[in-house]
Parts: C-alpha cells; structure tokens; sequence
C-alpha cells in the first residue's frame, strides 16, 4: 500500500509540475504528512524531481523556441547559487524547523494568490465598467 502512495505522490507532482505550478507544494506534504518520510529527505527528492523535470521543461521550451537565453542566465546562475546555498542552510537546521518553514511559505504563498486574484478580479471589474 505504501508504494501506491509514493506512486500517487510522484503522478500529482508530475501534475502540477507540468502545469507549471510546482509539484513540491504537493509532493513535500504527502511524503512528510502521509507516508512519514523527514522533511530533510522530502525535500531531497522533491529537489532531484525538480531537476529532471527542469531539463526536460528546458529541452521542450527550447524545442518551441521559447527561451530568451538572455534573461536565462541571468535568472539562473543566481538561481542556482542561491539554491546552493539554501541546500546547505537547510540541512543544518533541524527536521521540525524546516516542516515550519515550509508550512509558513506554503500559507505565504497561498495569501499571495489569494491577494492576487482579488486584485485580478477587481481590475476586470473595473475594466468591464469602462468599456460599458
């Protein structure tokens, strides 16, 4: 039953990494939550999920022509270096810190996008007036 579990996990991370959405906001919490795997090791995999399906984005944007390569290394070798240095932050904090830092960014976020589309909603209200 727990290999179905990490199968589930592994499709709806895959889902919403496709969507663009990021898969560890749903990945982290189901190995953590679900299937008591630590936070160090959850986020270990979401991290080389999140690797792979970078490439592979990377190869079909390319494919498309999609890609301005110079924004790309702007936005990623600081990406990348930042990335290193949050990995080696993180493991030197314990297991039960991080489960809250990731659970403030997840509310964090989830305000921002709820901010966001009041916003949206707001403006198309008000542009819907004007054009009446």
């Amino acid at each position: 039953m727990e290999f179905l579990w990490f199968v589930l996990a592994g499709l709806i991370s895959g889902v919403f990494a496709g969507m663009g959405m990021g898969g560890g906001t749903f990945l982290i919490p189901i190995l953590t939550l679900i299937l008591s795997v630590s936070q160090t090791h959850a986020q270990l995999v979401n991290l080389i999920v999140f690797a792979v399906s970078s490439v592979v984005v990377l190869i079909i944007q390319a494919k498309h022509k999609l890609l301005s390569f110079d924004s790309f290394w702007w936005i990623s070798i600081p990406a990348c270096l930042v990335s290193l240095f949050g990995a080696i932050f993180a493991l030197s904090l314990d297991s039960k810190i991080l489960k809250y830092v990731f659970a403030g960014f997840l509310c964090f976020v989830g305000v921002a996008q709820i901010v966001l589309l009041i916003i949206d909603v707001k403006k198309k209200n008000k542009d819907a007036k004007i054009k009446q």
